[in-house]
């Protein structure tokens, strides 16, 4: 990291806010998370038959209890790479019937032991809040077992396929709201790969068929599959041409990881997905001007993390296994810090995200592991996003920090301070903010307008001396937040230090 010159000012970042100044209401559904069948992330993650924390329907119980403790809102469902080969039917009915097949999207077998109705009664343990998201097949398959799904899911009964559930045991329906079309459907590695056009005329017929059923439904269109690829843009111009005036939402995927010891431009990755934001935003409303449209479309950010993708799996896999030690990422100090950098980047644009699943839940680059028979405990991404889901709801301020700055390989020159900061509707506001220097600590000045804030309920960190420490097996709370003393609220203006290489959650009231 390129250390700031002593001959500026003084190392220090500042903002102001103002409840008259604000970018706009955080969607409970920022707030999401995916289930996907890869890995374990269903098998001996969220679904585990005789183990002993196992409720009657194989469901765990200690990762239910860390599910409801991230406050996750949204669960997207039943992917990711794995729906454009995904039969539904395979999912449903008696699991005794249910057959065994090959899943090429991670050339795995898939048992289908959890299907639909194990999903739904798993989000309703969860409680309320817990909203499903589900894709449907447009890699293999098309426009009938789309409706087919739906009619399934949705309909109160008297058809073949409403009546079918309710033989299932499920007589009331799911009532499911929220509908993926396809996923990542320009991918080189996507099942039934296709054009933007394809996609887009594929997309549309979907998109107008399952409205005839229910008008009431969201859709989401696919985006490109990453702001790197060729098809970028186009892509989405193309296909929100075709469907601009039936979907809801477009959908965005993005994942970082720490390559070639950058560890600087790495710290930095919010700026790019800022820009992929701003950039599909802006994609968004060219469409709409050239379709005379006052509609105005907003994103589903429906798959990010930190994924080190391009490392080696340090577990043994054979193709064709039942549930293998897939992406089974562990998480740094670091990667908190990052994971939570982004974070502050999605709350940033409240005004037109409208929904955002962390990839993935449990196991798979995941907030939360398991062992098979044994243990489920928080990684370090647990705790920004759990603090964010708790105090991130209200609305979100206009922050506009000034702040020292360093250079990336990158992304050139990048602030040390990214920060946010949400009204709640008792008033009171929470912070959140990241230091993205590595070595020293960062002094931030707020000045608070109009308010009527007085004192500091907290001021919580997530940092460590070692970046690299995490949570694992054998010491499962290596890494949790903690407090931060100091932190001072007096005539307007928040006081604080942030500690090097730390996410930070200050709540004020």
């Amino acid at each position: 990291m390129s250390l700031p010159d002593a001959s500026l000012p003084e190392h220090r970042a500042r903002f102001t806010i103002d409840p008259d100044f604000t970018v706009g209401p955080v969607d409970p559904r920022l707030f999401g998370s995916f289930v996907e069948h890869l890995g374990r992330c269903v098998y001996t993650g969220v679904y585990e038959p005789g183990h002993p924390a196992a409720d009657a329907d194989g469901l765990r119980t200690d990762v239910l209890g860390l599910v409801r403790e991230l406050g996750v809102t949204v669960v997207r469902y039943p992917g990711g790479n794995f729906v454009s080969g995904y039969r539904w039917e395979d999912g449903v009915g008696p699991v005794e019937q249910r057959p065994r097949r090959l899943d090429v999207a991670w050339r795995s077998t898939e048992s289908n032991r959890f299907g639909l109705s194990e999903f739904m009664g798993f989000l309703r343990k969860l409680g309320p809040e817990a909203e499903p998201m589900l894709a449907v097949n447009l890699g293999t398959r098309g426009v009938a077992e789309a409706m087919d799904l739906v009619e399934y899911a949705n309909h109160p009964g008297g058809t073949a396929l409403s009546d079918l559930r309710a033989s299932h045991g499920d007589k009331d329906p799911f009532g499911i709201r929220l509908w993926c079309l396809g996923n990542e459907m320009d991918g080189t590695w996507q099942t039934g790969q296709k054009t933007a056009e394809e996609y887009g005329r594929l997309a549309a017929q979907t998109a107008r068929a399952l409205r005839r059923i229910d008008p009431d439904l969201e859709l989401v269109a696919c985006g490109s599959s990453a702001r790197d690829l060729p098809t970028f843009a186009a892509w989405e111009a193309t296909v929100l041409a075709e469907t601009y005036e039936v979907v809801d939402h477009v959908s965005l995927h993005a994942y970082y990881e720490e390559t070639d010891g950058d560890r600087d431009s790495f710290l930095a990755s919010a700026v790019h997905m800022e820009a992929f934001i701003q950039e599909v935003l802006a994609t968004c409303d060219h469409v709409a001007a050239r379709l005379k449209s006052e509609k105005r479309l907003t994103l589903s950010f429906d798959e990010w993390n930190v994924w080190y993708y391009s490392r080696p799996n340090p577990h043994p896999v054979k193709d064709w296994q039942e549930a293998p030690r897939l992406l089974e990422d562990v998480y740094t100090v670091t990667d908190a810090v990052v994971f939570g950098s982004l974070l502050i980047t999605l709350l940033r644009h409240a005004d037109r995200i409208a929904v955002a699943c962390l990839a993935q839940l449990v196991n798979v680059i995941a907030p939360i592991m398991t062992e098979p028979g044994g243990p489920a405990w928080r990684q370090t991404t647990f705790f920004p996003f759990a603090q964010a889901a708790r105090y991130g709801r209200g609305t979100v301020l206009d922050v506009r920090p000034v702040s020292p700055a360093y250079t990336t390989e990158k992304y050139g020159e990048a602030p040390l301070l990214h920060a946010t900061a949400v009204r709640a509707e008792d008033g009171g506001v929470t912070v959140f903010a990241v230091n993205r220097d590595r070595y020293r600590a960062l002094p931030l000045d707020v000045v608070l307008r109009g308010f009527g804030l007085d004192r500091v309920v907290e001021h919580s960190a997530l940092a460590d001396a070692d970046p690299e420490a995490c949570n694992t097996l054998a010491e499962p709370e290596r890494v949790v937040p903690h407090a931060v003393a100091g932190t001072e609220l007096a005539d307007g203006v928040l006081r604080a230090v942030l500690e090097p290489l730390s996410w930070n959650v200050i709540r004020l009231a």
